[in-house]
């Protein structure tokens, strides 16, 4: 695990979309038994250029999801490593069954991208909006989800699925996001990143939202709360050990992500310092018995209270208390 922090946050990459299109491309050259998947999305999702460039090893599954979590299947008994994309919803929700009885329970290996999380659905509205997609594969035995960054730790997380067996679930934005680390950044599946240091309160953060989580680190820095940043890329299996370790010493720990406070990634940290009985306060910050709406991503963004500003109100409240 090699990684380095972009000098300026402010930059966007590729778009995500393009990043996992092209990482898959580029595996199809030394690997023939990679296939793509897509669920009459081949156009939004980049997918259309997988069948443009391996017309053989594509497949439009059309608005049959479920369908092509079987197909997925079938192709993974056979030999091959499927790739699978539609919206969050569409490829955890509306197939849950699929993916645990024709995935996990014959131990058969999906390579699932599901796009566009929480708020960044925008104006797709509130039927294609997911805040319980990492709680439903969670609750998959041996799944393993990642919850990307940006366009670097996506490509990787992709490079990654394909060396591995079994169910895995990738969420991120189809669009351009801001940076947050350098190109030729590795990481490891399983193990968080400490990206900023601090004494006073630890932020544990996954997915787009990292780099929301360091500008409201810096901003309480400026109010002398000292703020430590933990990008826990990888939802399950989650990073303990560097959880509780990092944990030693802080006056609060917050959560801070894109999904349901139910069952997604505040529930992992939760489970984890109940069960080792950390004497810490603790506060999850998220999506709370909600549904979602049409609207941009910037106001849904704000609708949903997950921006900087309101992860700093949050850390005050709790520290302060």
């Amino acid at each position: 695990m090699m990684f380095k922090l972009t000098g300026d946050r402010s930059k966007k990459g590729r778009e995500l979309r393009l990043s996992i299109v092209e990482t898959i491309q580029e595996l199809m050259k030394y690997d023939d038994t990679i296939v793509a998947l897509d669920a009459d999305l081949a156009e939004p999702s980049g997918f259309n250029k997988i069948k443009k460039s391996n017309p053989d090893r594509f497949i439009q599954c059309g608005i049959s999801e479920a369908n092509m979590v079987g197909v997925s299947a079938g192709l993974s008994v056979m030999g091959f490593k499927p790739f699978l994309h539609s919206f969050g919803p569409f490829v955890t929700r509306r197939v849950y069954d699929q993916l645990y009885i024709s995935g996990a329970y014959a131990h058969t290996t999906l390579h699932i991208y599901g796009s566009d999380p929480g708020f960044t659905v925008a104006q797709n509205g509130g039927t294609h909006t997911t805040w319980e997609d990492m709680a439903l594969v969670r609750a998959i035995p041996n799944s393993v989800i990642c919850d990307a960054a940006d366009d670097i730790q996506l490509s990787w997380i992709i490079k990654e699925f394909a060396k591995m067996e079994g169910i895995h679930y990738v969420r991120a934005n189809r669009k351009a996001v801001r940076n947050v680390y350098e190109a030729g950044s590795s990481f490891e599946i399983g193990k968080g990143n400490v990206i900023k240091k601090g004494t006073d309160v630890l932020i544990i953060v996954a997915g787009q939202l990292v780099s929301d989580a360091l500008d409201a680190a810096d901003l309480l820095d400026k109010k002398g709360i000292s703020v430590e940043v933990i990008d826990m890329f990888t939802v399950k299996p989650l990073d303990q050990e560097l959880l509780l370790n990092e944990a030693v010493g802080k006056q609060a720990i917050v959560t801070f992500e894109n999904h349901s406070i139910t069952g997604g990634l505040g529930s992992a940290v939760a489970e984890t310092i109940a069960e080792a009985n950390v004497g810490i306060k603790f506060k999850r910050h998220g999506v709370d018995e909600r549904f979602g709406q049409v609207g941009t991503a910037e106001f849904l963004q704000k609708e949903y209270r997950l921006t900087a500003e309101d992860l700093v109100k949050t850390v005050e409240v709790l520290y302060e208390r």
